[in-house]
């Protein structure tokens, strides 16, 4: 049988591993790329300037031509780019509004709703 003071000796033995470890397991977890950043405002954005007449499900709420459930069938990213910058059919424009950035992901987002 181990006495107490061995195993405290086994802990200090491998505790920097253990540290070193856990350091290097947790260095990712405070970084992420623009991307992967950025990439979860796309809902954000979607609810804070879109839903009110897309909504909430990209159904539509102001006629067919709302409807964004299947928008890149018909439209390609930079389609759908310059329509949420200048807007036009009744849309407002959001290039003022949205950062350069938002509009690339939004719409980014959308035209891979096939």
């Amino acid at each position: 049988m181990r006495s107490s003071t061995s195993q405290n000796i086994d802990f200090a033995r491998f505790f920097p591993l253990l540290a070193l470890l856990i350091v290097i397991l947790l260095a990712g977890c405070g970084s992420s790329s623009p991307t992967s950043t950025s990439a979860s405002n796309v809902p954000k954005v979607y609810k804070s300037n879109c839903i009110s007449c897309h909504g909430s499900e990209l159904q539509g709420r102001m006629g067919a031509a709302t409807n964004l459930q299947h928008v890149g069938k018909r439209m390609t990213k930079e389609q759908i780019t310059a329509q949420i910058n200048k807007g036009g059919g009744g849309m407002p424009a959001f290039s003022g509004k949205l950062t350069p950035d938002e509009v690339q992901e939004l719409a980014g987002w959308l035209s891979a709703k096939k």
